[in-house]
Formats: structure tokens, C-alpha cells, sequence
């Protein structure tokens, strides 16, 4: 019995077999491997931005999901009141002081909008994440203790994912993260990226 490996035969009219060197193999798999997360990073982007695009288009025009017609931003119902004014825990005596009123439901809404416009289009992600982040945070601390958890709940996995986010530089891929970074506006002031 022979020790000698057989020769790989290719079929006749096709191209032999190519050996890949592991090095390029390694790099073709890392190359696949960081676009996809880049897709994954975007694909989160364009969802966290849809929830805050959705929460300021529900809480102005009243679309009927969480916000009635009749109690909407644009009929003179506020988009802080019931939120607000319902907190519980150490803060809720601050938050109660600021229900409802005309500068806080401005900044929320102008906030909301912002975020959201940002995170979709992928430009000024650090601006979008870190306002993003902010806000959600406060909206957890609004309602301490949270109800299924002893101190975890969405509001802060949203605010991970924000810094995240910001850090990958998600506004890149399925954005227009590239193009905005080049402007003189970005190029005067990076912080805007």
C-alpha cells in the first residue's frame, strides 16, 4: 500500500484547483467579517433612529399608536405630562416639577426629532449618540426602580448601544457618514462626525 497522497484530477476543460494561502484566506474571512458587522451596526442605527423618529411623529400629529389625535403635540396636548408627572422614585419630585412644561416638551420634542433625523441619515452620530444616550437615561431614572428589573432595563442596553454606535461609526455604511465627515463644517469642527 502506497503512502503517497493521489493527485487531485481536475475534469477535463475546467481550471485546476487554486490553493489559497492561509494568511489570504484568514484576511478574505476578516474582510467578510467586518462588513457584515458594519450592516448589522446600521441596520441597528436605522432602528434606533426609527423609534426616536416614530415617538416624535406619534407624540405631535396624535397617529393613534400611543397618542391620540386629540392629545398630540400640534392640539396642545404635552408629550411630557403623563410620562413625567407619573414618576416614581428618588427623582420623581424633580420630574414632577417639569411635567408639562413648554421648554421641557420642546427640548424633548426638538430632541426626539434630532436624534432620530441624525441616526437615519448617519451624519453627526457623536452629536445623535451622546443626546441620544442622555436622554434616554434620564428617562429611566424618571421611573426608578424599574418594573421587571432592580435596576436594568431598556433605556440603558438603548444607551450601550448608542455609545456603540458612535464608536463604530455606524453612520458609514447604508448612511452618509462618509460624505458628511468631508465637509468643511466636520473638517472645522470633528466633534460633529
Amino acid at each position: 500500500m502506497s503512502t503517497t497522497p493521489a493527485a487531485t484530477v481536475a475534469p477535463v476543460g475546467s481550471a485546476p484547483p487554486v490553493a489559497v494561502a492561509p494568511e489570504k484566506r484568514a484576511k478574505a474571512i476578516s474582510l467578510t467579517r467586518e462588513k457584515a458587522l458594519s450592516y448589522v451596526w446600521a441596520t441597528t442605527r436605522l432602528g434606533l433612529g426609527w423609534i426616536f423618529l416614530w415617538a416624535f411623529l406619534d407624540k405631535t400629529f396624535g397617529l393613534g399608536h400611543e397618542t391620540a389625535s386629540a392629545e398630540s403635540w400640534i392640539h396642545g396636548g404635552s408629550p411630557t405630562a403623563g410620562f413625567l408627572s407619573g414618576s416614581v422614585g428618588p427623582f420623581s419630585s424633580i420630574y414632577h416639577g417639569i411635567a408639562g412644561a413648554g421648554l421641557v416638551d420642546a427640548l424633548f420634542m426638538v430632541g426626539l426629532a434630532a436624534i432620530g433625523t441624525l441616526l437615519i441619515l448617519g451624519i453627526g452620530m457623536r452629536f445623535a449618540c451622546g443626546a441620544g444616550a442622555l436622554m434616554v437615561v434620564l428617562m429611566w431614572s424618571a421611573a426608578l426602580p424599574p418594573e421587571n428589573n432592580p435596576f436594568l432595563d431598556e433605556h440603558i442596553i438603548y444607551a450601550v448601544v448608542l455609545i456603540g454606535l458612535a464608536l463604530v461609526g455606524a453612520g458609514n455604511t447604508l448612511g452618509l457618514g462618509r460624505w458628511w465627515a468631508k465637509t468643511s463644517l466636520v473638517q472645522r469642527y470633528p466633534w460633529l462626525t
